[in-house]
């Protein structure tokens, strides 16, 4: 089992898998057999619903490697999350991203 955490569009992810592997196009990496918990009390997340509902019917997905932070191999799955990235007391900043300035005279 992994847990792999990467940052998308501003969020920082935590999901868990049973395989990563170095995927065959080049700078991704592949997730396989995603896995969500299994709830036994009638508490729902809005994060992890948020979760199975982004990757909700997804068999495999491809990973930049550029976006992963941290892939850990677990002895069993935890809570799935999304979180702000940057956002008050978090320990993980995105890349800052730059834009092109308009270079036209007027």
């Amino acid at each position: 089992m992994y847990k792999v955490i990467f940052h998308n569009q501003g969020r920082v992810y935590e999901i868990y898998a049973k395989n990563v592997v170095q995927s065959g196009m080049y700078g991704f990496v592949e997730v396989d057999k995603l896995v969500f918990g299994t709830r036994s009390t009638l508490v729902v997340d809005p994060s992890e619903e948020q979760l199975k509902s982004e990757f909700g019917g997804v068999n495999r997905t491809y990973i930049p490697l550029h976006a992963i932070i941290r892939i850990d191999e677990v002895d069993k799955e935890g809570q799935v999350k999304v979180t702000q990235a940057g956002a008050e007391g978090a320990n993980v900043t995105p890349f800052p991203s730059f834009t092109q300035k308009d270079t036209t005279k007027r």
